[in-house]
């Protein structure tokens, strides 16, 4: 569709409305609609419907022309359909102004392209849209639809003239416009070709003329596609009709990229005709490039690397009928590949400036200061071309030559500068190559022999200006160049260039730098100390400086100079010397110097390197001593600490039959003494040990000894004289109740005389009886005896002879007993002579009225017929023989029922629930209150039943009560010897109202949660590319919620359509439709609410999409 500007009249004119039909369509003469309309031109806001084909295949094979008049300042319209129901992935369009200029790249003020798709119907709408149309916009124009292997195209002439007169642009000037592009390469038509649309038919006058009219009418109609013209007069002229040949022909256009291969194919209906191919009406010969195919009724046309002389309609002709296409062949843009050089010449000499393009054959275009060069009568310039060389030629270069040549092509240009000197200049000295030291004086120095010239001192490329250090002075013919105070960055190339002159002169500033080497720290220092770990590599990396490059020696100790061999490596780059020691070890401790000399001195360093590693293994671990489950270790430090302090020692055991060790602790233990726990008693276990430094964990120690943790059995028990005599003594015992894992290996018997504290053994060795008869004592003396057992870990503690009491096990806590109940308890003792035995209650002597005691030879026996509760106590007995003796302790608790609960009160009464309230009894029985029993009654039955059975608070609420019932309550309290004999009654009854009750909700003040506006996230500075959406957020609390408002650079954007506001939760998000460089600037959000109000603000920074 083809839509005017909205300022014409016809614009809405439902009349100026014109249909192209598709290639199958009847003659003109069969349709008078179309041949009406077709001849003249539309008027200016027409409206052609190029493509209204339903569906995508619908296209395919159709061919159309239209040709459009529009007069200058005008606006016109393109619209191309596509149905994409059938199609997998979205169509490519592409819009050209003729052959090969695409007009995607030329998008601007003048020209608009616009692409939409709708859902529902599935249509891609595709529109090109001219705008304010000038001369120079006229010519052929294609659109060109494809979606893999389908293609479709139409054609449109658009002519742009009027009444009014315009100056139409000849060198692709500003007034041409920036779809001028003819205008860079040929001149446009006169204004007086252009002519007014005539009024006869000229597809009628084109019809009834021969073909060698044809040219000449299409001239003067100014009609510009003669190819168009051609095969709009062949389809006008041909009737439709179904072939009875073909099956299927050939599409109406093919496109292919130039050098690609092109393949055409139909169906015949006879699989044994003979097809002709023909080009441009010429039968096609099969060569390398053109090969004809026949498989069945399909026959081919194959053309390979298809090159711009193949772009041509082509025709398949089978006895009398024939189809044709089109074959477009698109040539890629042609580019400069080697570009043009500047260029200083002599007046008087040739000049040949050279460029290379990507095509060979390519046309290129060559000018002078923006002036097209052209052949002219003296032959001034020449234009030579060899392959993709073009060559601009002036034989004899003048003044006026110096300028700057510029060669264009459809895909790029390249410039370049011409200088023409106007004669030679004598160089009676030349500037020589300097090399000085830093701060030195560098005086560059030249003489020419023409005073009057001057010339300009350049710098590796740049100008120099005289500055504080640098001084440029021109007495006479000499010219010279002073710098002061040389530093290294004044190093380079240096150019004196006489003004006019083809020639320059040139030399080289050498620096000479001091070597210096730059190390943080040097010397015997501990920072300068470089600790490296045995079997690391060691790198000494020591950045140096000096022009010309230093040569660099490593020394070691007493100045032996370190060659690159073996483990060691001397490397040297530019700016670092580097010294590398593969698999350092403790050899290679010692302080390295490394020495740089150039021509301008040296410089010297030292470098004190310590090789570090990991401690010796300690000595084998001692065991000190065993216990039952442990055992004391010991060990003495490693004979080297590796260089580092020792900061602990790691220790492991393991089982003797055993291959697993087992770490003790985790942290470097300190000491070299240690404790080790949880062992099995009588397992048999060895220990080792690792030392701990810095660098790491040593190699373990050996083993220990194999040693089994087992402690002495426990006193041997029941020690007593079984008989006595002047001179001896038969003693007796038990076995120790716990012997351990280890075997008893006997008990040994020592005595000691009153008033001595050496104990005598009473025999050699040990006895493995539990008796023994000691004979050969004085007569008459006092003496003491004991027994040791023993096992492998040595004696047990001894049992003494004296007298001893036998609590038993259930008298060793509290006795509880109830009142009345009889208390009969058994004491065992041992002691002889009998020894004395006294009882006591509370450090009192008991009352024989109440307690009865009866002793024996081996035990005693207390006794209480019935108890009361003053018999509660703490019971002691003494054993005694003459002044040894033993004391023992029972506590006896006689219990009883405890006392009634005290005032039970009626707290509340609420609904079908009583509160109740009381104290607890002052008689507990002479034990604990466990609970209490909460019972109710209803005053008409008076029965009694349980709520609470063993509550153990002194409050209560009683619950489901029954409305209209007068209730009283009771309470027990219960120990551990049962209920109390009495209850405590409530002294006021509850009733439960019938009636509902109203409740009244207390009363609270308001609180206020109102707050003032605050961004908790603020909004931050981005900087975004443009064409693509950006986003900019912050957060901001407040009660009740703020208002929020989006300002740039200090102006409301709240209703522009290009940005969407978004809140969420208090996440404020503001969102830039495709950002320009105009969107640029500071951003404010603003946050208002009836407590205040709070403004963030950022600024945003547009890049462009391509640098």
């Amino acid at each position: 569709e083809a839509q005017g500007g909205a300022g014409d009249p016809a614009a809405s004119d439902p009349a100026a409305t014109c249909t192209v039909a598709p290639a199958e369509a009847p003659s003109p003469a069969e349709t008078p609609a179309a041949a009406d309309t077709t001849p003249a031109a539309p008027q200016p806001g027409a409206n052609i419907q190029a493509h209204d084909t339903p569906g995508f295949d619908d296209v395919m094979g159709m061919s159309r022309h239209v040709s459009l008049l529009l007069c200058p300042g005008e606006n016109i319209n393109f619209v191309a359909k596509v149905n994409a129901a059938s199609l997998l992935k979205k169509p490519t369009i592409k819009w050209f102004k003729g052959k090969w200029m695409d007009l995607a790249s030329k998008s601007g003020k003048n020209l608009q392209l616009k692409e939409l798709y709708d859902r529902n119907s599935k249509v891609y709408t595709f529109e090109m849209q001219i705008i304010a149309a000038k001369p120079s916009f006229a010519g052929a124009y294609r659109c060109e639809v494809s979606s893999r292997d389908k293609f479709d195209s139409c054609n449109f002439d658009l002519t742009v003239h009027g009444g009014c007169p315009h100056t139409q642009s000849m060198d692709g000037s500003e007034e041409a416009g920036e779809l001028d592009f003819s205008a860079l390469l040929k001149k446009s038509a006169s204004k007086s070709q252009v002519k007014n649309e005539p009024d006869e038919d000229v597809w009628e006058i084109l019809q009834k003329a021969p073909a060698s009219e044809y040219e000449k009418i299409a001239f003067q109609y100014g009609i510009t596609d003669l190819r168009g013209m051609l095969k709009r007069l062949k389809k006008m002229k041909k009737e439709e009709k179904k072939s009875e040949v073909f099956l299927k022909k050939l599409d109406p256009a093919y496109q292919v990229e130039k050098g690609h291969k092109m393949k055409l194919c139909i169906d015949v209906a006879n699989e044994d005709v003979d097809v002709k191919w023909l080009k441009n009406g010429q039968e096609i010969q099969s060569t390398g490039r053109y090969i004809f195919e026949s498989v069945g009724n399909k026959r081919y046309l194959t053309i390979n690397h298809c090159s711009l002389s193949d772009d041509a309609t082509y025709t398949c002709v089978v006895g009398d009928e024939k189809c044709t296409t089109e074959l477009f062949v698109k040539e890629p843009p042609v580019t400069i590949t080697s570009h043009l050089e500047d260029q200083m010449v002599m007046k008087g000499e040739r000049v040949e400036l050279e460029c290379e393009v990507s095509e060979e054959g390519a046309t290129v275009k060559w000018e002078k200061d923006g002036v097209e060069l052209t052949r002219d009568e003296s032959f001034k310039y020449r234009f030579k071309k060899d392959g993709r060389k073009h060559v601009l030629i002036i034989n004899e270069a003048t003044k006026e030559d110096c300028g700057h040549y510029t060669v264009k092509t459809n895909g790029g240009e390249s410039m370049s500068e011409l200088m023409v000197s106007e004669k030679e200049l004598e160089v009676y000295q030349n500037i020589a190559d300097l090399t000085v030291k830093a701060k030195d004086e560098a005086v560059f120095k030249c003489e020419v022999s023409d005073e009057t010239v001057k010339g300009i001192w350049y710098k590796n490329g740049v100008e120099v200006k005289a500055d504080a250090r640098t001084n440029i002075t021109h007495i006479g013919r000499i010219h010279k160049l002073t710098i002061d105070d040389v530093k290294p960055e004044d190093q380079g190339d240096y150019t004196f260039v006489p003004e006019g002159y083809a020639f320059n002169l040139s030399a080289k500033l050498n620096f000479l730098d001091p070597p210096k080497i730059h190390l943080d720290c040097m010397g015997h220092t501990a920072d300068s100390t470089i600790m490296v770990v045995a079997g690391n590599k060691l790198r000494l990396d020591v950045p140096i400086t000096g022009d010309p490059a230093p040569t660099v020696v490593w020394t070691k100790g007493e100045k032996v100079k370190l060659l690159g061999d073996g483990r060691l490596h001397v490397e040297s780059t530019k700016g670092h010397c580097i010294f590398t020691i593969e698999g350092a070890d403790k050899q290679d401790e010692g302080l390295y110097s490394v020495i740089v000399r150039n021509p301008a001195g040296e410089d010297k360093a030292d470098i004190n390197v310590k090789v570090v590693d990991a401690p010796d293994p300690p000595s084998a671990p001692r065991i000190l001593s065993v216990g039952e489950d442990s055992c004391v270790v010991q060990w003495d430090p490693p004979k080297s600490d590796g260089g580092n302090p020792i900061i602990g020692y790691v220790l492991e055991r393991k089982k003797k039959k055993s291959y697993r060790w087992m770490r003790l602790n985790f942290d470097p233990y300190t000491d070299t003494t240690y404790e080790a726990k949880r062992m099995i008693e009588g397992v048999e276990y060895e220990m080792r040990v690792y030392a701990v430094n810095a660098i790491g964990m040593s190699c373990h120690s050996a083993a220990s000894q194999p040693f089994i943790p087992v402690a002495p059995t426990s006193e041997p028990i029941g020690l007593c004289v079984d008989d006595i005599s002047d001179t001896t003594i038969s003693l007796k015992w038990r076995t120790p109740e716990h012997l351990g894992s280890s075997e008893l290996d006997g008990y040994g018997v020592e005595y000691c005389k009153e008033g001595s504290d050496e104990w005598v053994p009473a025999f050699e060795g040990l006895t493995e009886r539990t008796s023994v008869i000691i004979r050969d004592l004085p007569t008459g003396e006092k003496m003491q005896f004991r027994v040791r057992a023993y096992n492998m870990a040595g004696p047990s503690a001894p049992t003494s002879l004296k007298p001893k009491i036998w609590i038993p096990r259930n008298l060793r806590q509290t006795l509880i007993k109830k009142v009345e109940e009889t208390i009969n308890l058994v004491i065992p003792f041992q002691g002889k002579p009998r020894p004395v035995i006294t009882w006591s209650k509370d450090g009192e002597y008991l009352n024989p009225k109440q307690v009865s005691v009866r002793n024996s030879d081996t035990d005693t026996i207390l006794f209480i017929r019935k108890s009361e509760r003053k018999d509660s106590g703490k019971y002691e007995v003494k054993l005694q023989i003459e002044n040894v003796e033993d004391t023992a302790s029972i506590s006896i608790q006689i219990v009883d029922l405890p006392g009634s609960p005290e005032k039970l009160k009626i707290m509340d009464v609420w609904g079908f629930n009583v509160a109740l309230e009381w104290k607890p009894p002052k008689d507990n029985g002479n034990c604990e209150i466990t609970g209490y029993m909460v019972q109710k009654a209803d005053k008409k039955t008076m029965e009694w039943y349980t709520v609470y059975e063993l509550y153990r608070r002194t409050n209560c609420v009683v619950a489901d009560l029954i409305m209209g019932n007068e209730y009283i309550f009771r309470i027990y309290a219960v120990n551990m010897v049962g209920l109390s004999l009495e209850p405590c009654f409530s002294a006021d009854s509850a009733y439960i109202q019938k009636t509902g009750f109203e409740y009244k909700p207390p009363t609270y003040k308001e609180h206020d949660f109102s707050e003032a506006p605050k961004f908790t996230h603020p909004l931050v500075s981005r900087s975004v590319i443009a064409g693509y959406n950006a986003t900019l957020s912050c957060s901001v609390r407040g009660i009740p919620k703020p208002k929020v408002t989006w300002y740039k650079n200090k102006m409301d954007i709240s209703n522009e359509a290009k940005y969407r506001m978004f809140s969420k939760q208090g996440v404020l998000t503001l969102e830039i439709r495709k950002p320009c460089s105009f969107d640029g600037g500071v951003y404010m959000c603003k946050a208002v609410n009836a407590s205040g109000e709070d403004v963030v603000e950022c600024k945003l920074e547009i890049r462009r999409k391509y640098p």
